[in-house]
């Protein structure tokens, strides 16, 4: 090597992407495919909602499939998630069992409201939509389905679940994900949450006025564990049109009483505060 000449690898340098950024990027290819259920979603698409390049894409989903937990189907070439994400999702359920737990609370507001019911579960910065179930009225809300993510705050019972934490604890939520709810979801300010979490303090139970799509209204109440911890909640979504001073207050006393119910099964049988998923 010459005297003053440098290594390769300082001319061009090697961008090498750690072991965890890569499962993280991963991951974020993953839900993008499991929002799109059985209408499968494609290579692009999984480039715009994910921020990755097509190369970087093509790579973990090839990955992805190599492992059985994504399929591209031959003829369209858009992407499912694969049968080894249903057999560890049924492993996981043993040892969760909110799937259990919830259908129960879950159904019941759904045939008593007509709309659409769920239960969500904390994961740290997150709510992850566990159970969604139709009610019977006819026009329907599709803002949120079982294994959407959202960070919390988003949703009436992401809201509800932010609302129920501490101010720190809020504030350090707000302040990590506020960048991607900016992006994501403009109408959700750090001022309107602010409001949102006062007004959901103080009534007890928290409401998204269409904040995510116009016209499809939420309402969901905080479900503890029995140290006290937020470990998820029960919401209802509906249209704006169905939405009063006097039905708000009925459905606030359905889901109070649902989850009520959910938190005295869940302290009879152990505090299942580990399903926190980081």
């Amino acid at each position: 090597m010459e005297p003053n000449s440098e290594p390769a690898a300082a001319i061009f340098p090697i961008n090498r992407v750690s072991g965890t950024q890569a499962i993280h990027r991963a991951f974020k290819v993953l839900r993008c495919i499991a929002r799109s259920r059985n209408d499968g979603v494609g290579l692009s698409a999984i480039c715009k909602q994910t921020g990755l390049i097509k190369s970087t894409v093509h790579r973990l989903t090839n990955a992805l499939i190599s492992e059985g937990l994504v399929q591209q189907d031959e003829t369209t070439r858009r992407y499912y998630l694969g049968a080894e994400c249903h057999a560890l999702g049924l492993v996981a359920s043993d040892r969760f069992g909110w799937h259990k737990i919830a259908a129960g609370p879950v159904s019941r507001l759904a045939r008593e409201t007509g709309d659409a019911a769920f239960f969500s579960l904390r994961q740290e910065l997150y709510a992850l939509c566990l159970l969604r179930e139709e009610g019977d009225f006819p026009l329907k809300s599709r803002v949120l389905l079982a294994g959407d993510r959202h960070p919390l705050g988003v949703g009436g019972g992401s809201q509800a679940m932010l609302a129920a934490l501490s101010d720190a604890e809020a504030a350090y939520c707000l302040d990590q994900n506020m960048p991607d709810i900016s992006r994501l979801y403009p109408r959700y300010t750090r001022e309107a949450l602010a409001e949102l979490i006062r007004a959901g303090r103080e009534k007890g139970y928290s409401v998204n006025p269409g904040m995510v799509l116009a016209g499809s209204w939420g309402i969901g109440v905080a479900v503890r564990s029995p140290s006290g911890q937020v470990i998820g909640a029960l919401s209802i979504a509906t249209v704006e049109s169905r939405m009063n001073p006097e039905r708000e207050a009925h459905l606030y006393q359905l889901l109070r009483k649902e989850a009520d119910g959910l938190e005295k099964h869940i302290g009879a049988h152990g505090d299942l505060s580990h399903a926190l998923i980081a």
